[in-house]
């Protein structure tokens, strides 16, 4: 199986104008792999305006660089309602190798209690499944997005917010991931499946943050 973590960098002094101010700042992101060697850096851009009254529900783009500092992904998310109460409103994720060319998607898809995507890819083919538990604040414990083949039967792997700690988690903006999955998975949907870690990390956890 193949490792990959993803760390939520922003930094201590951006922390510190969001508590003291209320401000959302865009997010940064480091990934690495098992060594614990940095493959990309990943950083929001948006505008200020959309940061603070659209919050955690706000479109994005990410871009995904290498260490050489050359944009080798383009993650875009579209402004959509969020909700149990919006069904025909469901959050999407584009993901584009190299920018403008998309080679998949993250496909929310309506559920009661669950928390529920289809990965798909160019052609808009549904390819994978990523479900989530009933509830995504669990204390002591790592959150688990289990990913699936199309009919749930067969665990691929899984992507997880893992637990830092009581300090970290109470106190600070940071939060770890880790995404499994097959090493011989089509490249495309690996990096897809690198998307899908960050909307949930928007759509789960970025409010936690901001209440702690």
């Amino acid at each position: 199986m193949d490792l990959l973590k993803t760390h939520f960098c922003n930094r201590l002094f951006y922390c510190a104008v969001a508590v003291i101010l209320g401000w959302e700042t865009c997010n940064k992101y480091l990934v690495k792999n098992t060594l614990g060697q940095q493959v990309f850096f990943v950083a929001e851009e948006n505008d200020c305006c959309n940061r603070q009254f659209c919050g955690s529900l706000r479109s994005f783009i990410l871009h995904v660089q290498d260490n050489m500092g050359q944009e080798v992904i383009t993650l875009t998310r579209p402004l959509r309602c969020g909700g149990f109460c919006c069904p025909c409103c469901m959050q999407e994720l584009e993901v584009q190798a190299p920018s403008g060319t998309p080679i998949g998607y993250v496909v929310q898809n309506w559920h009661p209690y669950l928390p529920k995507f289809t990965i798909q890819n160019e052609r808009r083919e549904a390819v994978l499944k990523l479900v989530g538990p009933c509830c995504s604040c669990k204390c002591c414990s790592d959150v688990n997005f289990e990913i699936l083949s199309m009919d749930e039967s067969i665990n691929l792997g899984r992507i997880s917010k893992q637990w830092t700690g009581f300090l970290r988690e109470a106190f600070t903006d940071a939060d770890n991931f880790g995404i499994k999955f097959p090493m011989d998975l089509d490249v495309k949907i690996k990096a897809v499946l690198l998307g899908a870690c960050f909307l949930i990390d928007f759509m789960y956890f970025e409010n936690n943050q901001k209440n702690n």
